[in-house]
C-alpha cells in the first residue's frame, strides 16, 4: 500500500464527485478519523483513515 502523506489545511482531490459539484476537500483533523470540508459547499464530513487513503486521488498543496 502507498503511504500518502498529507497535512492539516491540504487541498485533496477525491475520485468522485460531491453532490454539489466539487471534488476538492480541505483536510481539517487528522487522527485514526479525517475530517474533511468540501471547497464547494462548506459541508464536514469524517471518515476513517482507510477509506480515506482509497478515495483520495491526489493532494494539492
Amino acid at each position: 500500500m502507498e503511504n500518502k502523506e498529507y497535512s492539516l489545511g491540504d487541498i485533496v482531490t477525491m475520485k468522485k464527485q460531491h453532490p454539489c459539484g466539487s471534488n476538492d476537500w480541505e483536510i481539517i483533523r487528522l487522527g485514526a478519523d479525517i475530517k474533511i470540508k468540501c471547497c464547494g459547499c462548506s459541508r464536514i464530513v469524517m471518515i476513517p483513515r482507510i477509506e480515506f487513503n482509497k478515495k483520495i486521488k491526489k493532494v494539492n498543496k
